[in-house]
């Protein structure tokens, strides 16, 4: 007691010898601490938005026995067991996740599976019912392609009965608001509006910002009701004006378009686009899905031949249709090559319909968001883990077709990618706005963290700065942004990248580059700008990064390439005259395929017209270069 008491009395006087301290005249301007008044974006998260559950048609028809629920959980990082009966769980949780079910008779499984009765008052409700009831492998695969011989009709039999799409989209949007955890875990609503005609892959992911109130003041639109995008955002701008609410589209898989994705001319109408196609294009469509399952839209060695890493998960075939692939098609399917042919088409029309950002997603229909090449899961469940040959000889597009050529195999689908977003806080709000002005990257699966800046002022000295991001934002823009007039002086830029934590080294930094050229051609120049290691001598890596990926262990080591890796670059080949993107790709050193994993697991062989390994990277998205009126 007598020694808490003399403790007592020495921290009186402590606290009494502070105050007797002289108060300084003048207090300094402003808090102590530096960071209530920043304001720009600090964290990257990383999700998913695109994932099918058991309330798609193609996925549920198909044996998927999970719904919204479970997509959530193992979004979260939970433990949940896979429709064949395997435990899956992610390496890391997902930061956000959008359920993306086909507005298209959206629920049609379940609601067979329960036996709904607004389904069965229906004459083709109940024909379905009976087509699928048996619950065989056989009979569901009947019944979706019941259900596909309807989609092909383009009348849908179920239209005046929209208690059953009602019920549905009610509990998909019930399952994101239960699941949505502001600050720890964003669970967006969505759907895909699933348009292809003739088998072309014109999809969109819709994604809204708003929560279960706003959303259930609709049911999703379809492609019944909406046969062309720009019926689509009609839609999006009813929605807008009834609710308040806003809405972005993500198109995706271009390269499963035949050359419809990127058209100059209306869909349906085959006129040119002109100005006003552009402007709603872009304020609807802001972002671009340019890697997922179903192949890299990166690039094209026929569109890149001088881009030695254009050649990068390439889908060669055709579409889900008949219709062969040619030559022609490709400039409408790349994204790069539609981000030069945007300049082109902006400095004519005044407005540039194809003035995207870029985003990874998976497009599972597992309900599983499994990116990671020794974790992944497939495309539908029927190519979930196993040795059986199915998981790596099933045709993934193109069934009908009778050339082999023209099919894509499920042992060519990626495990890919995430959408990387740039963002102050994990709710609906931030990571929605974060879209909207496009600052986010694309990811082949892994978590590679990229920063880019550009303005005219930046220094060398300015990279390792510990005030980077501080300093990119005041005095530049950042991925997504537009550069302002260049007063004659080039752009210069600031990039930094940090590896995987759980992945794999650095292999190098570049700087994509298209321009304008002025006879009104398109041009582009790939500038490696860091390299993990080597020297780096006139805009390129003076020598490959190697490989140390042991294929019979589906292993390798971090013994090449780097951690971190930051470059400053200015354009020695700038023209204020022409109008300009710039966009930073990282790639990592080689590691395993999902495919060298699974030879290894099953004691299986692996596929000869598949890599052995890969280099996964990073998109981001562009900034933009446009002269000065």
């Amino acid at each position: 007691m007598i020694r808490e008491l003399a403790i007592s009395v020495s921290l009186l006087a402590f606290a009494g010898a502070i105050h007797a301290q002289d108060t300084p005249a003048v207090a300094p301007a402003g808090d102590y601490s530096p960071y209530p008044s920043q304001d720009f974006p600090n964290q990257v998260f990383f999700g998913d938005t695109h994932l099918h559950t058991s309330f798609s048609a193609d996925s549920g028809l198909n044996g998927n026995l999970l719904g919204p629920d479970e997509a959530y959980r193992f979004a979260k990082g939970e433990t949940v067991v896979s429709t064949t009966g395997q435990n899956a769980k992610l390496s890391r949780p997902l930061d956000f996740l959008v359920v993306a079910d086909h507005a298209e008779n959206l629920g049609l499984p379940v609601a067979i599976e329960e036996a709904n009765e607004d389904l069965l008052a229906t004459e083709w409700g109940r024909q379905i019912y009976e087509i699928a009831k048996p619950g065989t492998f056989e009979a569901r695969r009947d019944a979706q392609n019941f259900w596909a011989t309807m989609r092909q009709t383009g009348v849908n039999e179920l239209a005046d009965n929209q208690d059953m799409s009602i019920t549905m989209w009610q509990r998909v949007t019930d399952a994101a608001d239960r699941h949505n955890i502001p600050g720890a875990f964003t669970a967006f609503i969505g759907f895909e509006y699933t348009l292809d005609p003739s088998g072309n892959n014109l999809h969109r992911v819709v994604v809204f910002k708003d929560d279960k109130e706003k959303a259930d003041q609709i049911i999703p639109v379809s492609v019944y009701e909406a046969p062309d995008p720009e019926d689509l955002w009609d839609w999006m701008a009813s929605y807008e004006e009834l609710t308040g609410g806003q809405l972005l589209a993500i198109p995706h898989n271009g390269n499963l378009s035949n050359g419809l994705m990127f058209s100059e001319t209306g869909l349906l109408s085959g006129e040119p686009i002109d100005a006003s196609y552009a402007e709603r294009r872009m304020r609807w469509e802001p972002l671009y899905e340019i890697t997922q399952m179903k192949g890299d839209g990166e690039a094209h060695p026929f569109l890149s031949p001088d881009d030695e890493f254009a050649d990068f998960e390439t889908w060669d075939g055709g579409s889900f249709g008949v219709e062969p692939k040619t030559p022609e098609m490709l400039p409408n399917e790349y994204a790069r090559t539609a981000l030069m042919r945007g300049l082109s088409i902006g400095d004519r029309l005044g407005a540039n319909p194809f003035k995207f950002g870029v985003i990874g997603s998976t497009d599972s229909h597992t309900s599983l968001s499994t990116v990671e090449e020794n974790n992944y899961f497939g495309k539908f469940p029927a190519v979930e883990p196993t040795a059986d040959p199915i998981r790596f000889d099933e045709a993934a597009t193109a069934r009908l077709a009778e050339d082999d050529a023209q099919k894509n195999f499920t042992r060519n689908t990626s495990a890919g990618g995430l959408a990387a977003v740039w963002a102050r806080e994990n709710t609906r709000e931030a990571i929605f706005n974060a879209m909207m002005r496009k600052e986010v990257f694309a990811t082949t699966g892994t978590r590679i963290r990229v920063r880019v800046f550009a303005g005219y002022d930046f220094d060398e000295s300015d990279l390792p700065r510990s005030d980077f991001a501080a300093h990119g934002y005041a005095n530049g823009v950042p991925m997504g942004g537009d550069l302002g007039k260049s007063e004659d002086r080039a752009p210069r830029f600031l990039v930094r990248a940090l590896r995987d934590p759980d992945g794999a080294n650095l292999d190098r930094v570049q700087i994509v580059k298209g321009w304008n050229n002025a006879d009104g051609t398109t041009s582009e120049r790939i500038y490696d700008i860091a390299c993990g290691g080597r020297a780096l001598v006139s805009a390129k890596c003076s020598a490959p990064v190697g490989n140390t990926v042991d294929v019979a262990n589906a292993s390798y080591t971090n013994e090449i390439g780097q951690a971190i890796l930051g470059g400053f670059w200015q354009d020695p080949e700038f023209d204020p005259t022409q109008a300009a993107f710039y966009y930073v790709r990282v790639l990592a050193i080689p590691t395993p395929r999902w495919t060298t994993y699974d030879a290894k697991f099953f004691g299986v062989e692996i596929p000869e017209d598949v890599p052995t390994s890969i280099q996964e990277r990073a998109y981001t998205s562009p900034i933009w270069y446009t002269p000065a009126n």
